[in-house]
């Protein structure tokens, strides 16, 4: 290990030993990351540092877009039939229900997802890893959830890519999720990693959530049965948006 990578894990270990020491002290668990976490060295930039103000949403809901049934086509779920070509990677099926904080379905919710390629990079102007685009794979997919709360991509598995966070910095493989609720001011933004992940270690973002079982929430699950034979591994993962078991969501401003 480097002399970055030491530092880099006894800063997350010192911020996990300040949680548990909370936890001891009577502070309630926490779901979601620390806004300022200290590994995560531009996380001061990625945050509101100002108090929220009231809007008035009927203005807002004048300028939002909107979604619906008729909007989002059947084949928008399947990123890997978006072009004419064959994209290159893993085909991947990932699966899952977003449900309340009761475990009821959460019906007719727009799914949205966005992800590097299997090289690692985003087909985006600011994406300046020299790993290779794929004229076949543009790397964003949408569905509406059914009357179980269901939804169903077909994707290409991402590459990790690196950076700039510190020297050797990595980010796992994952996929961006957003849920839009009821109307677009309602959006919410969380990542989906996948299972055995040697990054997971080493990368700050996935780390600033102090508690271990919200981490693991993030994480989904290899499901054979969901897997295609000779066509592509299926991976499932829930959604949970409220309650003890609710799955981490972003704070305003993003994470790469």
């Amino acid at each position: 290990m480097t002399d970055t990578q030491t530092q880099l894990s006894a800063e997350i270990a010192a911020r996990h030993a300040a949680y548990q020491a909370e936890l001891a002290a009577g502070a309630p668990a926490r779901t979601g990351p620390y806004l300022d976490f200290d590994p995560y060295r531009s996380s001061i930039l990625r945050h509101p540092t100002k108090n929220p103000r009231l809007v008035d949403p009927e203005t807002i809901e004048l300028v939002s877009p909107a979604f619906g049934h008729r909007d989002v086509a059947p084949v928008e779920s399947d990123l890997t039939l978006q072009h004419r070509g064959e994209p290159l990677g893993e085909r991947t099926i990932v699966e899952g229900r977003v449900l309340d904080g009761w475990g009821r379905p959460v019906r007719n919710q727009l799914v949205e997802i966005w992800q590097a390629n299997a090289g690692g990079r985003y087909i985006h102007q600011r994406d300046q890893h020299p790993a290779p685009l794929d004229p076949n794979f543009t790397g964003a997919g949408r569905c509406i959830t059914d009357d179980d709360g269901r939804y169903r991509f077909t994707t290409i598995k991402p590459g990790p890519y690196p950076w700039r966070n510190h020297l050797n910095a990595w980010r796992p493989a994952h996929i961006h999720f957003s849920l839009f609720g009821n109307a677009f001011t309602q959006r919410i933004v969380t990542q989906m990693y996948f299972p055995g992940d040697p990054l997971f270690a080493l990368d700050p973002i996935y780390q600033s959530i102090p508690d271990q079982a919200a981490r693991d929430r993030l994480v989904s699950r290899y499901d054979h049965d969901l897997t295609s034979p000779e066509w592509a591994l299926g991976y499932r993962w829930d959604i949970v948006l409220t309650g003890p078991q609710a799955t981490w969501f972003e704070p305003e401003g993003g994470v790469a």
